[in-house]
């Protein structure tokens, strides 16, 4: 059975960019301290944001010692192909090419972007092949 995700909100996503990268269970202390510079949270506006991450299924929270520890339950690379495929259905009806054209007739990629997409699906297509 597979797993129905929601969006996560731009505050939501910055936190678990950083359960993402810390890999290990971390504290909200240390989530806050890695939030510097990017929001100025006191320490109870994190702890209100995590609980709505639990609550979505996010995240968990061992509360088996005096110090919680959060970890993230859905991983970077599910989350990143959910909001691909939402962004791709929503903006673009479903259509790679449309979306690829779109970016660079805005100039948002250029050709270099181009040949990278172009090397990535020759090694899709090894891959799937060899």
């Amino acid at each position: 059975m597979e797993k129905t995700l929601k969006k996560l909100g731009d505050a939501e996503l910055e936190i678990m960019l950083v359960l993402w990268e810390g890999k290990a269970p971390l504290t909200a202390s240390c989530i806050l301290q890695q939030l510097k510079g990017r929001r100025d949270w006191a320490l109870s506006t994190l702890m209100t944001v995590l609980a709505r991450l639990v609550e979505k299924g996010f995240v968990a929270c061992d509360r088996s010692t005096r110090t919680n520890y959060y970890t993230a339950l859905i991983g970077e690379k599910e989350y990143k192909s959910f909001e691909g495929r939402s962004f791709l259905n929503k903006l673009h009806r479903g259509s790679l090419p449309d979306l690829v054209a779109g970016l660079y007739d805005s100039r948002a990629i250029g050709n270099a972007e181009l040949d990278e997409l172009r090397a990535l699906i020759d090694s899709l297509e090894d891959g799937r092949n060899g």
